[in-house]
Parts: structure tokens; sequence; C-alpha cells
């Protein structure tokens, strides 16, 4: 037989022996690999409940069970490297846990960056779960807060997932951080009216709207000229929700035109004075025509 034949079936040979001494292992690995699996699930729940006892924060206890899962998932998975690996140790696992971050950090560098930024925001918690923001180009009703995003649900039922790295590094609108929030209402009346007349109607029909809070106080304030009207602006306070702000909008909307009608306050329509002239007094063509004219006769 040619040497050369029988060196590679001896490695043949050699390589399908050792496979089969690691099939054992392996099968353990991956028995682990499920175990580690079902222990993720049994750690989240473990953990969810205890930390509601301990944090009142929903934000801080969605960060508790997410470590612990993930902290599951790694210690099974290295247990399971071992057990496969028999000759694999502790130190060979650091280190190539120490080279394969490298490569990987430049790699996944997005996905690391939306990582930390989520773990900063559910900490600080700038916004909670239920609170209804603007968050670049989105308004919605803050869904979830995972590790590598943040869900809104828009007032339209999208579901919208924003990086959190995004979400970190750019303003955001918490519509309902506070118990109330504003509403300014802009009406216009005709020039003819009397202006404390009309700030008293104003006053008077906010203050008759339910849901409009007491504390603080709606607001009348003229604010300009127009070029048809003089513009009133009015400001009242209300729960914060979108929808309650929307409904007592519309409600405050009918009422000041109903009292308007009623106190015969006139909201103009945009008006254009137009002069009416004799346009051949002003004909210039016709000037000059007749100044070349006497200039000729002069002459």
């Amino acid at each position: 037989m040619d040497p050369l034949l029988d060196r590679i079936q001896t490695s043949l040979l050699d390589l399908v022996g050792q496979f089969i001494q690691l099939l054992p292992g392996l099968f353990l690995g991956l028995v682990l690999v499920l175990l580690t699996w079902y222990a993720a699930k049994v750690a989240q729940r473990v953990v969810g409940k205890m930390i509601q006892r301990l944090v009142p924060s929903r934000s801080l206890q969605l960060l508790a069970v997410q470590i612990a899962r993930i902290g599951t998932w790694v210690l099974g998975i290295v247990i399971a490297a071992v057990v496969a690996f028999p000759d694999l140790r502790l130190g060979d696992i650091i280190g190539l846990l120490g080279l394969g971050s490298v490569a990987i950090g430049f790699a996944f560098q997005d996905i690391f960056k939306n990582f930390l930024a989520g773990i900063l925001l559910l900490v600080e918690e700038p916004f909670r779960l239920g609170d209804q923001v603007i968050m670049s180009d989105y308004e919605g009703t803050v869904e979830a807060i995972k590790i590598r995003s943040t869900q809104l649900r828009t007032y339209t039922g999208e579901l919208v997932e924003i990086p959190n790295s995004i979400v970190f590094t750019n303003p955001v609108r918490v519509l309902t951080a506070y118990r109330s929030r504003r509403t300014d209402l802009e009406i216009g009346v005709d020039y003819t009216t009397p202006l404390p007349l009309a700030k008293q109607t104003f006053l008077d029909v906010v203050h008759r709207i339910e849901g409009v809070l007491k504390s603080p106080e709606p607001e009348v304030d003229v604010v300009g000229f127009g070029d048809s009207s003089i513009d009133f602006k009015v400001r009242y306070w209300t729960t914060p929700q979108i929808a309650e702000v929307r409904r007592i909008k519309s409600q405050v909307a009918i009422a000041l035109k109903a009292a308007c009608d009623e106190a015969d306050i006139s909201i103009p329509y945009p008006i254009r004075t137009v002069h009416m002239f004799d346009q051949t007094q002003f004909n210039e063509s016709q000037r000059l025509t007749n100044g070349a004219g006497a200039g000729d006769a002069s002459s």
C-alpha cells in the first residue's frame, strides 16, 4: 500500500476515534444547554418575584430579570463547554473570551452600545412604562424598555422599536411626567369687539368645561393684533393623557364658538380691503407721451 494513503487512512481513523470519544461529552453539553434554557426561565420567574418585593421601580425590576437571564445563560454555556471538551481549562476559556471580546467588540459595537444605553435607561429611569413620550419622530406610549431597544405603541396602533443608543443620546419629551398638562388654544375676535367682554366670556367658558383643572387656573391673554382680528390665547390645564387632552380641547373649542355666537362676538374671516380708483389718472405712459409732445411743440 502507498505510504501516503496509509498515513491518510491512519489520520482519518484517529479523527473518527477522537470524535467518538467526544460524543458523550458533546451529548452532555447539549443536555446542559437545554437545562440552561429551562434554568434561565426559572431564574427569571424567581428573581422577578423577589425583586417585586424589594424594588418598587418597574424599570429596575426588568433590569434585574434580564441580568438574571443573561447570567444564567453565560454560566450554563461555560459549564457545557467544559463538560463537552474536558481538555479545555478555565484559563483557556478566559483567554478565548479575551481574544474573542476584541473581535466581537468591533463586529457588534452598535449592539453593545445599545446594551449599555439600555442599562443606563433602566437605572436612571427618565421615563416609565406607560408614559406617553415623543422620541425622535415618533410619539406614543412606552410599552417596554429592553436591553437593546425601547418599544413605543403609537396612537395609531403601530409598534415602533427605537434603539436605546438613540433614545439615550437624543432629547425625549415625556408628556405624562407630571399630573397636569397645559393646552393653548388660539381664537381671534373682530376689531370692534370690547376686549374685556371677550376675555371674561372666554374665561367663563373654560371654567364651565368638565375636565379642566381648577389649579393651575385657566388664563386668557391678548397676544397680538392680526391682519383681520385681535388674537387671544386661552390657556388651561388638564390631566396629561393624550386622549383626555384631545377630548377636552374639542369641547372647549365648541363651547367658545357657542359663547361667541351668544354674546354677539364676531370671529372674523381673513379680511382684505380693496380701493377702487380711476386708473387713467395714474397712467405713467400717457404722462410721458404728453410730455414728449409738449416738448416737440415748444421746439
